[in-house]
């Protein structure tokens, strides 16, 4: 009985041995000193600038009225050269926990950019929070939803922001083609956001059916 609980004391000790093992090899080393971050402060100074860190990525909150101007430095600034767009993408933090990340910065959604500086690996998080002012059921214009495209910057953000748009209803002012990517233009919401059910609102039982002669 001894032996059988000594062994599996020793194998509880191995597991936990291998699980801290990976967990040091996989999480990377928290980065509170990211480069990046004097530089932005000093460049704008007026700009009311937050920054956060959560396993070893560092996220950088700007206003949405100044977003297209930290990341016109971002992109062309020599010390900083974050010339390629990984992502763009967007969160609905809708009855989120009002936390330094979240609704408490300023809006419900969050466009959220995903920076590389592809010479030193150096990765940017940037987001800036919109907040609604119209009902969001549906798929109108909210004047209060509206962010600068970065399509200047990355060409291939275009793609991402309708994405975007398509999913959320964010719309991007200059982008030189914001349809729809995803779904048709007249579809009555934007399925990313949590107040759309996650069944739908019946499309998938009264989409009208494509015949082969209608081609």
């Amino acid at each position: 009985m001894r032996a059988d609980n000594t062994d599996g004391y020793e194998n509880d000790h191995h597991l936990i041995f291998i699980l801290s093992f990976f967990t040091t090899a996989i999480m990377p080393t928290p980065n509170l000193d990211h480069p990046t971050l004097p530089l932005v402060k000093a460049k704008f100074p007026q700009v009311k600038l937050l920054a956060s860190e959560f396993r070893g990525q560092t996220t950088l909150v700007v206003p949405s009225a100044a977003s297209h101007e930290v990341l016109a430095f971002l992109r062309h600034d020599s010390a900083c050269a974050f010339d390629l767009l990984v992502d763009v993408t967007a969160v609905d933090y809708l009855n989120y926990p009002n936390t330094k990340v979240g609704p408490a910065q300023g809006g419900r959604f969050a466009v959220i950019y995903n920076l590389v500086n592809t010479t030193t690996a150096l990765r940017l998080i940037v987001k800036s929070f919109l907040s609604p002012t119209l009902d969001t059921t549906g798929i109108e214009d909210d004047p209060a939803l509206h962010i600068d495209s970065i399509c200047d910057l990355w060409p291939g953000g275009e793609w991402r922001e309708r994405e975007v748009f398509d999913m959320f209803g964010i719309r991007f002012d200059n982008h030189p083609d914001l349809r729809r990517i995803l779904l048709w233009e007249t579809y009555p919401a934007h399925p990313l956001r949590k107040d759309y059910p996650l069944r739908g609102r019946g499309e998938r039982e009264t989409y009208r059916v494509v015949e082969r002669d209608d081609a």
